[in-house]
């Protein structure tokens, strides 16, 4: 589990392919502090599970899955790439609750800068967008964010000057790919309705005994 507030930015150093998928290696100039082998941190927003950390990189082993799912698999060395270490039981949640779970990846429509506040709009999915409401939280290449404005295939969020700083989302521009994963609560209660609504569908169609 992850809060959103990025920790580091790092670089690919490199990602090789492997008989499991592909091992993505992260310069993250000596973070984090005694790291863990074992332990989970999240790259741009996906959990992934620390194979060995040695000379200021991070290894990290991919499944297909995760390649195709998210934007991992069109990693290039020299990518910046945002970095969490995973949330302890008991420390403050300052974003909010992130599963690093990726629900897609959406594309980047546009940036406007107008009066001063930096918008960016990103194209995803009619059913991640149904997960995200005016005011809510999303995270968008592991970066907590609340949704400015919604439209039709598209969602806004607005970045403060500390974001843009301390994230990679400054260079996410037009035509930029960025892993999108909706707000947990939001996705819990999008699924359970899903199989509600086809429980009762299921049921109305059933032949009469």
């Amino acid at each position: 589990m992850f809060t959103g507030l990025i920790e580091q930015q790092g670089r690919v150093h490199a990602i090789q392919a492997t008989p499991t998928g592909a091992r993505v290696v992260i310069d993250a100039a000596g973070w984090p502090p005694e790291p863990r082998d074992g332990e989970s941190i999240a790259v741009n927003g996906c959990c992934l599970t620390l194979v060995v950390a040695e000379g200021g990189l991070l290894s990290f082993d991919a499944i297909p899955q995760t390649l195709s799912r998210t934007t991992l698999g069109a990693f290039k060395p020299g990518d910046r790439v945002n970095l969490e270490r995973s949330l302890a039981f008991g420390a403050s949640v300052g974003g909010h609750l992130v599963q690093g779970h990726v629900e897609c990846v959406g594309s980047v429509l546009g940036v406007s800068r107008a009066g001063g506040e930096w918008r960016t709009r990103v194209a995803a999915p009619a059913e991640v967008l149904a997960m995200l409401v005016e005011r809510g939280s999303v995270a968008v290449d592991g970066v907590s964010l609340t949704v400015a404005a919604c439209g039709p295939g598209w969602f806004e969020v607005a970045l403060i000057p500390e974001t843009l700083e301390r994230t990679t989302l400054r260079e996410r521009l037009d035509g930029a790919k960025v892993n999108i994963e909706p707000d947990m609560m939001a996705r819990m209660i999008a699924a359970e309705v899903r199989r509600q609504l086809d429980r009762h569908a299921s049921g109305r169609a059933a032949p009469a005994s």
